[in-house]
């Protein structure tokens, strides 16, 4: 049986790769706080240990230990804000931290590795966040082909619930005031479930031998912040304001740029329809459009109630 390593993989969408994909892999789940590990070891019965990615060394202590065939690379300091406040952060997790993974991976031969990204990082990038995902992004496909490990990435919206959501900031204000705080009710987002999420990374490690180098996403649906929110007091109670907004937020989100259309293929599998986007190559069969929240497909109330629930609307 093959063996997987998840960095950030006691996080929210680490732990379900880990549920996931232990039917048919040993799967080790890696992060850097202990208690989030216990929790994690406890919730998917994955084998869990402590690493940093920011830290060369702990990269490698880990690789050396479990010697992996695969590396899913899901460690980031997701926050906009805070990564605005605190670039450095951002820069030594999300870019010194793939860097460090890349590195290790080359020289121990590991057969695949897998970044997550984010819709932020396609362009226009807006923040600091985005552009050290971007950053990853252009590392990890530039690299493959330099040595036997094979490189591609992932780009998906806001999982809900996850850390880097809405969702968890607006529960804690309602169960402390009553009250959400919105800093873009007009902004428009890609909302997606943590299982739709892990299902993406899950196909990309499936097609490797066609997705090395490139950037695998899917069309999703989008919300109106405020929709979501009207949803939110309909069903949950409560009420919203308008708050001051944080710096580096942008209206809309983007899945395919437009300086990406050139060099992006739709593709198809499991009958799914998926985009696949290469750094350099133009592609033969161009999309004829981006993909963006602005023309993107829009939740349905049922369906915003399930993002808001935590669970697939059926």
């Amino acid at each position: 049986m093959k063996k997987i390593l998840v960095t950030g993989g006691t996080g929210f969408l680490g732990k379900e790769l880990g549920l996931q994909l232990k039917k048919n892999y040993k799967v080790f789940l890696a992060g850097r706080n202990n208690t989030q590990n216990m929790w994690a070891q406890r919730y998917t019965g994955c084998d869990v240990l402590p690493m940093d990615v920011s830290h060369i060394e702990s990269v490698r202590d880990v690789v050396n230990e479990v010697k992996p065939d695969i590396i899913i690379h899901a460690a980031a300091t997701k926050f906009v804000d805070i990564s605005e406040k605190q670039p450095f952060e951002a820069v030594d997790v999300n870019v010194i931290g793939s860097q460090n993974v890349a590195r290790v991976a080359m020289d121990k031969g590991i057969e695949t590795v897998i970044g997550i990204s984010t819709d932020k990082a396609t362009p226009p990038v807006r923040n600091t966040y985005a552009l050290t995902k971007a950053l990853m992004e252009r590392m990890f496909c530039t690299l493959n082909g330099k040595t036997a490990t094979k490189f591609a990435c992932v780009r998906f919206g806001n999982i809900a619930w996850s850390s880097g959501s809405v969702l968890p900031i607006w529960k804690k204000m309602i169960d402390e005031t009553g009250v959400i705080g919105t800093t873009g009710p007009e902004m428009r987002r890609y909302f997606i479930m943590v299982s739709e999420a892990a299902e993406i990374v899950i196909t990309c490690l499936n097609n490797i031998e066609k997705l090395q180098g490139n950037i695998l996403t899917k069309n999703m649906k989008a919300a109106q912040v405020e929709d979501l929110l009207k949803t939110w007091v309909k069903y949950k109670g409560g009420k919203y304001e308008k708050i001051e907004g944080r710096p580096g937020e942008r209206l809309d989100e983007y899945l395919v740029g437009e300086s990406e259309m050139e060099f992006t293929t739709e593709v198809t599998f499991n009958k799914d329809i998926y985009y696949v986007t290469s750094m350099n190559t133009k592609a033969e069969h161009p999309i004829k459009k981006n993909l963006s929240t602005m023309t993107a497909e829009r939740l349905t109330e049922k369906e915003l109630l399930a993002v808001i629930d935590g669970i697939p609307a059926l």
